[in-house]
């Protein structure tokens, strides 16, 4: 399969053979594992303290023969603290126990917990390139939300390395087409939920992933654009191109990206 090498303004500079890592069937639910394998891995174990809710001596005699009684004054038999006394009269309040204010939770999350989930190296290559093969359908794309130009899909040439500064990187992806998905994914929404309470409050939408050689100028000049990420070839992940488990994001490849793909022949 063979793709046509475009410079800006969508001017056509010849075509380019595209490796076999593009051939591969889409396979959605090879995706969707692979994604929840990354994202499992990227969790951080978080747990509550083991000696939270009881951390204060709440021990209360249910025997009738003892002063701290509980029978016959209407006082169920939880663990209680003792906050005050006088004589054999005592003031306390329910601790410890799960339903008791303050006290400790029934099933807390263990920090030892184990939230990976493991998937075989050959099926995370798959994975990926099941989805680097959606990349190139333009029904995906548009069935993700993506507003794709008409000529879609193109690879573009490695002019694109050299742009050093955010609003050259804007003009340029303008130029291929692409002003409309820049400008719906600067629309942002506010999350429901307590969420916006917790350093997550506005949601956004993903827009172009552009796939690169290797580092370069273009890495820190188009990552201030809303919803477009910036990638060397040899460091893709599922989630970077099917986001949410969505294949068919609308991704831009450099000519040298490809030619790297065909060589080294990775992910395959």
């Amino acid at each position: 399969m063979k793709l046509d090498i475009v410079s800006k303004n969508l001017e056509k500079k010849g075509s380019i053979d595209l490796p076999a890592q593009f051939q591969e069937p889409v396979r959605v639910d090879i995706i969707q594992r692979a994604i929840e394998s990354e994202q499992a891995a990227a969790r951080r174990p978080y747990g509550a303290k083991p000696t939270a809710g009881r951390r204060h001596n709440a021990y209360v005699s249910k025997r009738r023969r003892d002063y701290r009684t509980t029978y016959g004054i209407g006082q169920s038999r939880t663990p209680r603290k003792i906050v005050s006394r006088h004589g054999t009269r005592l003031n306390w309040v329910g601790a410890v126990a799960p339903q008791t204010v303050g006290g400790r939770q029934s099933h807390p999350p263990k920090a030892l917990k184990v939230w990976t989930k493991k998937v075989n190296s050959r099926e995370m290559q798959l994975a990926v390139r099941s989805a680097i093969s959606a990349t190139l359908s333009k029904e995906l794309a548009k069935r993700r939300g993506h507003k794709v130009p008409d000529s879609y899909p193109f690879i573009v040439d490695n002019s694109i390395d050299a742009v050093a500064k955010t609003k050259d990187a804007a003009a340029f992806l303008s130029s291929l087409g692409l002003a409309a998905d820049l400008e719906r994914a600067q629309a942002t929404k506010i999350r429901a939920g307590k969420g916006k309470s917790r350093g997550r409050r506005y949601k956004s939408k993903k827009s172009a992933l552009l796939v690169t050689a290797k580092e370069c100028a273009l890495s820190k000049a188009a990552r201030n654009l809303p919803g477009v990420q910036i990638v060397a070839v040899d460091k893709l992940t599922v989630d970077l191109l099917a986001p949410g488990s969505a294949p068919g994001r609308l991704t831009l490849w450099t000519q040298g990206a490809v030619e790297r793909l065909a060589k080294e022949k990775l992910y395959s």
